[in-house]
């Protein structure tokens, strides 16, 4: 196991925030005083001159579907890679079940219990549904592939997830999306993870691919899993996430519980809609109980459309 327990903390960086920036606290899981499984604070990650994040922070607890949103270049992919060590962290802090580690490269996040699914979805289309779920972790009888063990493998663990496939002897490259997406999130729980990073599982696909999809994140949740789900689509975020939380810019600017969270929250925290100098300019002067010079002009003062 190559897990360092070396800890980089990054400064305090509070004067550099740009103002109107909403400061990200704790999501109510923690402050209630249950652990998450996996905190990340003050997370950077930059390439080159890019800085893709910038003091972000996210927490994951068990049981839990947790929505990673924002526009594009917001910071999502970089956010799952950082976690499942592909791209590790510049700076910053990573704490698993409280303790803090370091995620350097794939295999630290395996050891971990982090399992990662792609948008690509990395299937075989040549290979069957029970070679696709073993590729690279083969069960052997001495030097021997035991294709029997590996077929009830597979169908005990499509049957509890409730997949529903023609034969697990199946070539991938004959089911539908939402069925090689499900087999996907499959092959991932062979290592018993504790939190499973989902990468937009739903683009792409119909109405009831969809569904099927969405119902097996929600059976992932009840096996008492962590769920990190990458999405654009708020109709599915809302759907099965528990939490939402909003990158812009690399940076963290909120993170909602979706019981007490409007839609329009959402869409301005990642667009961006109510933090702007023209925005916080009304809301100043609003508060001071004064007008706008542009108000208040009568509407002989406003300039004429040119005809």
């Amino acid at each position: 196991m190559n897990v360092s327990d070396e800890v980089t903390v990054p400064p305090d960086r509070t004067d550099e925030r740009t103002p109107g920036e909403r400061v990200v606290e704790p999501s109510r899981a923690t402050e209630r005083g249950r652990e998450p499984v996996l905190s990340l604070r003050g997370i950077r990650k930059r390439f080159g001159a890019v800085e893709a994040l910038s003091d972000a922070s996210l927490d994951v607890n068990a049981g839990e579907v947790v929505a990673l949103v924002g526009d594009n270049g917001a910071g999502k992919s970089t956010m799952i890679k950082v976690i499942a060590g592909v791209n590790p962290a510049d700076a910053g802090e990573v704490r698993w079940q409280g303790r803090p580690v370091h995620i350097g490269k794939p295999g630290d996040a395996t050891t971990l219990g982090i399992a990662t699914v792609y948008q690509d979805l990395a299937l075989c289309d040549n290979l069957d549904v029970v070679a696709n779920l073993f590729l690279g972790n083969e069960i052997q009888h001495r030097t021997v592939l035991d294709e029997i063990a590996m077929e009830k493998a597979a169908s005990n663990l499509l049957q509890t997830l409730s997949v529903r496939i023609p034969s697990v002897r199946t070539p991938v490259a004959t089911l539908s999306g939402g069925q090689r997406q499900s087999v996907a999130i499959a092959r991932s729980l062979l290592g018993e993870p504790k939190v499973v990073l989902l990468d937009e599982p739903t683009a792409a696909l119909g109405v009831a691919q969809t569904a099927q999809v969405l119902d097996l994140i929600e059976r992932l949740r009840d096996r008492g899993l962590g769920v990190v789900l990458i999405s654009h689509n708020l109709a599915d975020v809302r759907a099965v996430a528990d939490r939402v939380a909003v990158l812009r810019l690399g940076r963290m600017v909120g993170d909602y519980a979706l019981s007490d969270t409007t839609q329009e929250q959402i869409v301005e925290a990642i667009t961006g809609a109510s933090d702007n100098v023209v925005v916080r300019r009304q809301e100043r002067q609003h508060g001071d109980g004064r007008s706008t010079p542009f108000d208040s002009r009568p509407d002989s003062a406003m300039p004429e459309e040119p005809s």
